[in-house]
């Protein structure tokens, strides 16, 4: 195994790169060198707060100090960029989603293999202690044999928070987009790989106003359904039914899996910290504490750093991404077409973490 630390570089300086530096610039394993953006005084700005140094993107990309670079831009840029750092012979860290497209996505996963890089991908809310906790108790049988499963994001929409919301309106977003990667991930990882979907769409209101920030009062086109109902159906022969939706005054952010001898309701998916529910189907509930690490957004990138030193497969791959991506997508199409859709793609449920395993050791 080598010994160095992996160095780390960042392109995109917006609201998301100061949640992932605060965990990155703590893991001592990781060597966070330098960040980069379209925008040079947000770059300069986001390196000097994280004690970074500021270099244009084709520096970033040519830099001998970094192996893994972020790909933390908008979901439209993601395809272009992370094909470009791949071609710069660095693995690839993506936020959500892989891509826009299912052809993007496959064409950077076979770009990476043909060069020997890795093609990792956000969320990595899996990794947190809480669902990690629950996929431990699914793979002890403590609910029995997985049957079906519950999965709910509502709430009113970001314009009550968000100053600048439109995007989450247009092509690309969207609750299903933007949210159901949390939801969705954490299904494949408990449940295992989908295999068909059904699914129906509704927008509640075309138009939409901002609700804060300098801009409110400011209105704006609805491009994409607000709300999808779906029914998820596994190769296991398990169900799912999941819901996501901009369009409820009343927010939820639920994930409960049913088994034939007990249920588990799974703190927030969107979260790595949490107590679940144990519920046998004739006996007490008893709480279920989060065992593992707790930490937030970076601990997909800290365990692909130690992946590659190790040589073994990361658990936030692209392979993962691309098959939650082909699953929101065909969401997205069978409400459209108003007949199920069967998945060509699948995908093994990557394994869990040790208990112990711990972000804040040095290991490398």
């Amino acid at each position: 195994m080598n010994s160095k630390r992996v160095g780390v570089g960042v392109i995109g300086a917006g609201v998301i790169s100061s949640n992932y530096l605060e965990n990155l610039t703590r893991f001592p394993d990781l060597n966070v060198v330098a960040i980069a953006d379209l925008d040079q005084e947000r770059a300069r700005a986001r390196a000097r707060e994280f004690g970074l140094r500021h270099l244009l993107v084709h520096e970033l990309l040519a830099h001998d100090d970094i192996e893994i670079v972020l790909n933390l831009t908008v979901p439209a840029a993601h395809f272009d960029v992370s094909a470009r750092i791949l071609a710069s012979g660095k693995h690839v860290w993506s936020e959500k989603p892989l891509a826009v497209s299912r052809r993007d996505a496959r064409l950077l996963l076979d770009k990476a293999g043909r060069r020997g890089l890795r093609m990792a991908c956000a969320p990595d809310t899996f990794l947190g202690g809480a669902l990690q906790t629950a996929q431990r108790a699914v793979l002890a049988g403590r609910i029995g044999e997985p049957k079906s499963a519950l999965a709910i994001m509502q709430s009113p929409g970001p314009e009550g928070t968000h100053p600048n919301p439109a995007f989450y309106y247009d092509q690309g977003a969207g609750p299903l987009l933007d949210m159901g990667p949390y939801h969705v991930t954490a299904l494949v990882q408990t449940m295992g790989a989908v295999r068909r979907v059904s699914s129906v769409s509704s927008t509640a209101r075309a138009v939409r106003r901002v609700l804060v920030g300098a801009g409110a009062g400011t209105e704006f086109d609805v491009r994409v359904s607000s709300q999808h109902m779906a029914l998820l159906e596994f190769a296991s022969g398990a169900r799912a039914t999941l819901v996501t939706s901009f369009d409820s005054g009343i927010r939820r952010d639920l994930l409960e899996l049913h088994g034939t001898e007990a249920s588990l309701e799974v703190p927030d998916p969107n979260r790595f910290a949490g107590t679940g529910r144990f519920v046998p189907l004739h006996a007490e509930p008893e709480d279920v504490p989060a065992v593992g690490s707790t930490w937030g957004r970076g601990v997909g990138v800290l365990e692909l750093a130690r992946s590659i030193r190790d040589d073994v497969p990361e658990r936030a791959s692209g392979a993962l991404a691309c098959h939650v991506l082909d699953v929101l997508l065909a969401v997205e199409e069978a409400a459209r077409a108003g007949t199920p859709l069967t998945l060509e793609s699948t995908v093994a449920s990557p394994a869990p973490l040790d208990e112990d395993w711990d972000p804040t050791a040095a290991t490398l």
